[in-house]
């Protein structure tokens, strides 16, 4: 059975892959950097009530794939994790300094991938069954 999130005034079901490199892709995310990297993502997304499904830590790049409240951009969620896990990752690793000299310790950008059950085919049966619907002929204005 499917199961949905819900907030005080709201039903949700939000889900993105997200993936975003090191700056100049480099190999730095090994042993104790990951495992600490791996930390401070769970940490983020604990204190902003984002669910981490499942999520990998490769050496140049990061996958993570999470459920999240509608109050929440995707954009800001990306920020708040790459933002504090640079900061966090530079302050406790200094010898990552050499590599990044300039403080940004990741590439700019992000991909995002949405993903749910539903289809785009689904929604748009669904409208047009609504929209043929006897109770509500009267009520239905077409918006496009």
């Amino acid at each position: 059975m499917r199961s949905y999130r819900k907030g005080s005034h709201t039903v949700h079901d939000l889900k993105v892959h997200l993936v975003w490199v090191t700056k100049y892709r480099y190999q730095v995310l090994t042993e104790e950097v990951g495992y600490r990297l791996r930390d401070l993502i769970r940490q983020v997304c604990d204190s902003y009530d984002i669910h981490i499904i499942q999520g990998r830590v490769s050496k140049d790049h990061v996958h993570l794939y999470v459920s999240y409240p509608p109050k929440l951009s995707i954009s800001d969620m990306v920020r708040f994790m790459k933002g504090r896990s640079s900061r966090k990752i530079q302050e406790e690793f200094p010898q990552l300094g050499k590599r990044y000299w300039g403080k940004h310790f990741w590439g700019i950008g992000y991909a995002a991938f949405s993903s749910g059950h539903v289809t785009d085919d689904m929604i748009q049966e669904y409208l047009k069954h609504h929209e043929n619907h006897p109770n509500h002929q009267d009520d239905n204005f077409v918006i496009e």
